[in-house]
């Protein structure tokens, strides 16, 4: 069923009734549950990886398979971004949100039921196919549940499930496997457990405020308020394909694609950096990679919360947002370039961890979809934005591969990092921050 737009939604109490009530702070817990889901996101996709040193020899698999199969969610997650942003746009997202879930969930339980490589294969094809519309999702209901002065909190809860989710997936599948020694009983209750948070999503997220029996009033009030000037009139009418043509989108879809190269390869190569370059063992990698990625959870919370008191203060959105992604990258650019000097390991993983608490002021990102294309592109728009990042995952771990191959150490890997970072400042500068409308007003009176 086609959405209604929700400005056609009328306030439930007049403004009066709802300036003398507290308002609730459901729009907050909406945007906690969106965080569970995408850490329990990264958990799964992540359980492949922790079991295979128990699947490989069952299923006797050559290097080339085990690379195929952990290749697999990327590839089908990545390529169903736009599709899965062009049906938020259309569709209801509280019940693609809840489906998706129940629908990951499956996939990763029916993963314990595998007799073979390519059944296994399909289930982590599956659970690509069906995480694919969380993250737009999110960006959805930015759009529809914060204020402008909200989103970047809201963003960085969406987004902040990434490195939180890292943090925890490793410790989670391998503590399930050691205590119940089978990665197929890890497996289904992992896979139960997110169809339980796909109920917990359908039973508590709504479309649009107006639609929650838990939003008092005054909450109504506050958000509508927020966005009343927030007229997305215009940003409805211009076409998909005139939208990603401007430069603002255009330097969006790079400047995620730079934060991913520089999340995914550190997620992917870092352990072995430690263990190599470094002589961490299993214990010591596993401790340093927590604390990197923890780092990285609380350096995103403390992001968005400086990035909405900011904006709240009257400042530009131009001047905080550049001067937040910007700095930000630039400070994890010059950390990571000193980690490649540094030989002494406790500075290292110390450099790192400031670089990732400093990177992760970029989820403010998931704001930029709504900002830029409102309500009714922003679910397109962040599936597009996503893909772009995710094929940057999928291309950066096989370079890093070959770098290291081909030099002979990290050295040039961590230099990589550096240009990325850079990058990430250079394209976040080429970006207009104000919502269209006001764009548009403006240049209409010069």
């Amino acid at each position: 069923m086609p959405t209604t737009h929700p400005s056609a939604i009328p306030a439930p109490h007049a403004p009066s009734h709802a300036a003398a009530m507290r308002p609730t702070n459901v729009r907050w817990r909406i945007f906690l549950i969106m965080l569970l889901l995408t850490a329990i996101n990264y958990i799964d996709r992540a359980s492949l990886s922790v079991a295979l040193p128990l699947i490989a020899p069952e299923f006797n698999l050559t290097p080339a398979i085990e690379g195929l199969m952990l290749s697999a969610f990327f590839w089908s997650y990545a390529l169903m971004q736009i599709p899965a942003g062009m049906m938020l746009d259309r569709y209801h997202t509280r019940g693609i949100i809840a489906a998706a879930t129940i629908a990951w969930g499956a996939f990763q339980a029916l993963a314990a039921v595998s007799h073979n490589w390519i059944i296994l294969l399909l289930t982590r094809m599956g659970l690509g196919v069906s995480e694919s519309p969380i993250m737009p999702s999110g960006a959805k209901l930015i759009g529809s549940w914060l204020t402008p002065h909200e989103r970047g909190r809201g963003a960085v809860l969406v987004d902040g499930g990434a490195p939180l989710g890292s943090a925890f997936g490793a410790i989670i599948i391998a503590g399930l496997i050691s205590w119940l020694g089978s990665w197929r009983i890890a497996f289904v209750i992992a896979g139960v457990g997110t169809m339980l948070a796909g109920f917990l999503a359908w039973r508590y997220i709504r479309n649009h405020p107006s639609e929650h029996p838990d939003v008092n009033a005054a909450e109504l009030e506050h958000i509508e308020r927020g966005n009343a000037a927030d007229n997305h009139a215009a940003a409805e009418q211009v076409p998909f394909r005139e939208l990603i043509r401007d430069r603002s989108v255009l330097a969006m879809f790079a400047g995620y694609s730079c934060i991913l190269a520089v999340f995914y390869g550190l997620l992917t190569w870092m352990p072995s950096y430690l263990h190599k370059a470094h002589g961490f063992n299993i214990a010591a990698m596993g401790g340093a990679t927590f604390l990197i990625f923890m780092s990285g959870f609380v350096g995103e919370l403390i992001g968005g919360y400086i990035g909405d008191k900011w904006k709240s203060s009257g400042a530009s959105p131009n001047l905080v947002m550049r001067t937040m992604f910007s700095g930000s990258s630039l400070i994890a650019a010059a950390c990571i370039l000193a980690a490649a000097y540094i030989a002494d390991s406790a500075v290292v993983v110390g450099l790192l961890c400031v670089a990732l608490f400093f990177i992760r002021f970029c989820g403010m990102y998931w704001s930029l979809p709504a900002v830029i294309g409102g309500p009714a592109r922003a679910g397109v728009l962040g599936g597009t934005m996503n893909f772009c990042g995710n094929m940057a995952g999928v291309v950066v771990p096989v370079l890093i591969g070959v770098i290291v191959q081909w030099s002979g150490s990290y050295f040039l890997a961590l230099l990589f990092f550096v240009v990325m970072a850079v990058g990430i400042a250079v394209f976040s500068s080429l970006i207009d921050y104000r919502p269209r409308e006001r764009v548009v007003a403006t240049e209409a009176t010069r």
